[in-house]
């Protein structure tokens, strides 16, 4: 991937500097804003990891990583808009290809939890 490449989250920074140091290096997210930024580009890169990683313990039992793989995987992401943020919680579009390659808008307001220093995603709201 080229360092000067532009991250999918849409920051306008190159994903080298934006979000592969979470994504890649599991720097510490300081923001619930900036883990839903990196969680939409591990879905653009479909890391299922990371997105598991980043899912609180409490909603764990209630995915895995084939299942968040084959979402990523199944899609073609192609934006994000953050529509509003607050500390813990980030209402944004995700707008993707389907597997059929129509035109969808995934409108969510999640929300986050900092626990032991760390933001993890909790559930959203669906739009």
């Amino acid at each position: 991937m080229e360092d000067t490449k532009l991250c999918p989250c849409g920051s306008q920074i190159s994903i080298q500097e934006c979000c592969l140091p979470y994504i890649q290096e599991h720097l510490i997210v300081p923001t619930a804003e900036k883990l839903m930024r990196s969680r939409f580009t591990a879905f653009y890169l479909h890391d299922a990891a990371y997105l598991y990683k980043t899912t609180h313990v409490s909603q764990k039992k209630y995915t895995n990583k084939s299942d968040i793989l084959a979402w990523a995987q199944q899609n073609t992401w192609q934006k994000l808009e953050i529509l509003n943020s607050t500390e813990n919680t980030v209402e944004f579009k995700a707008y993707f290809l389907d597997e059929n390659k129509i035109p969808q808008i995934h409108h969510e307001k999640s929300t986050f939890i900092l626990f032991q220093n760390n933001w993890f995603y909790v559930d959203g709201k669906f739009y």
